[in-house]
């Protein structure tokens, strides 16, 4: 057996700038029509698209290596990439790599900050998906399943999780060193998402003053201000209210960006002494890049907080070898034990179930 019939392909931020991972972003929306177009794709058994700021990647089973270049051109297609501009940054893996990769990825050994906590939900979500579908079986539910225990066990076991690992506390930490206490600081969130609502807390538990929160849908604003204890301000009154704050958490899901660079330079007309610092944590970023040269305007996007938080991986740089070896040996033994299952899925007859329908 072929060990291509398991195999995961994408980019990540190891190989793909924030700039080209804007391209390869893939919205909810367009998400729900690639995952139907996958569905037709002949031979492709099993799939999961796991989609986040930092990566994206299909897991598949197929009868023949055949399928999984087809999942590719799909995918460039949609995004309007050409295969060898998309090979210039992909990443291809079958067999017992595939699975070890995911199992690293699980356990935020593959993450942008080592060992961050928030890619084990965005993974457990992303298989949820799948298999609300029916876009996954017997293989990559073992498989899934395996590597939400293996990750568990490196939290547990290892200390690669220690210090600030976090999109949202190295945001914090970098306030302080911009305002010295937040105390009087003023806050806005924009986005009503997971990631802004984390970050929105973070500042809170340490010691924030003010906090808005604008969402293209006053519902979501609303509802996630009156969690927080917030203010919900409508949309489209950011640009005329942004002088009047000090941080903008920016974690919107738009397709371009919201903060202009008149925007941020009329603001600062309104408030040249005092600075105002934009958190970018959004894929494609929210905030015009040109911003960043107006006076007393920090600006600071994903690839840019995983720079800092490096300066905290010294303590688990040293676990990293303990965890590849408990990663490994799982990562092993679970290749040995889905070999037999994946043998048995791409012997049967039954083609992948359709989108909607129970597996």
């Amino acid at each position: 057996m072929s060990a291509d019939h398991f195999f995961v392909l994408g980019a990540t931020h190891h190989t793909a700038p924030i700039e080209v991972r804007e391209r390869l972003a893939v919205n909810a929306e367009a998400a729900e029509a690639l995952r139907g177009e996958l569905s037709s794709i002949p031979g492709l058994r099993e799939f999961t698209l796991v989609n986040t700021c930092n990566r994206v990647e299909f897991y598949g089973v197929a009868t023949s290596p055949a399928a999984a270049v087809e999942v590719q051109s799909r995918f460039c297609t949609r995004q309007r990439f050409t295969a060898a501009e998309f090979e210039q940054f992909r990443m291809s893996l079958s067999g017992f790599d595939a699975v070890r990769h995911l199992l690293e990825v699980t356990a935020g050994l593959d993450s942008q900050m080592l060992g961050e906590t928030e890619i084990l939900g965005q993974v457990k979500d992303a298989y949820g998906a799948a298999q609300a579908r029916g876009q996954t079986g017997p293989v990559l539910n073992r498989v899934f399943q395996k590597a939400f225990q293996a990750a568990k066990h490196v939290r547990t076991d290892t200390a690669i999780s220690s210090g600030q690992v976090s999109v949202a506390n190295v945001a914090v930490d970098l306030a302080l060193n911009i305002f010295g206490s937040l105390a009087k600081t003023r806050i806005l969130l924009l986005g009503a998402g997971d990631i802004g609502e984390k970050t929105a807390k973070a500042f809170q538990s340490r010691g924030a003053g003010s906090l808005s929160v604008a969402s293209r849908r006053l519902e979501s604003a609303m509802e996630l201000a009156d969690s927080l204890g917030a203010f919900a301000l409508p949309f489209w009154l950011m640009p005329v209210k942004l002088a009047e704050f000090d941080i903008v958490v920016c974690a919107t899901a738009a397709p371009d960006t919201v903060v202009s660079h008149a925007a941020a330079q009329t603001a600062m007309k309104q408030r040249p002494a005092r600075p105002l610092f934009f958190i970018d944590l959004a894929l494609p970023r929210d905030v015009d890049a040109a911003a960043a040269k107006l006076q007393n305007v920090f600006l600071y996007n994903l690839d840019d907080l995983a720079k800092i938080a490096d300066e905290n991986r010294a303590a688990r740089e040293a676990e990293i070898g303990k965890c590849r070896e408990l990663i490994n040996t799982r990562a092993d033994a679970l290749w040995k034990h889905i070999e037999p299952r994946l043998q048995a899925s791409l012997n049967g007859n039954s083609p992948l179930p359709e989108q909607g329908r129970p597996a």
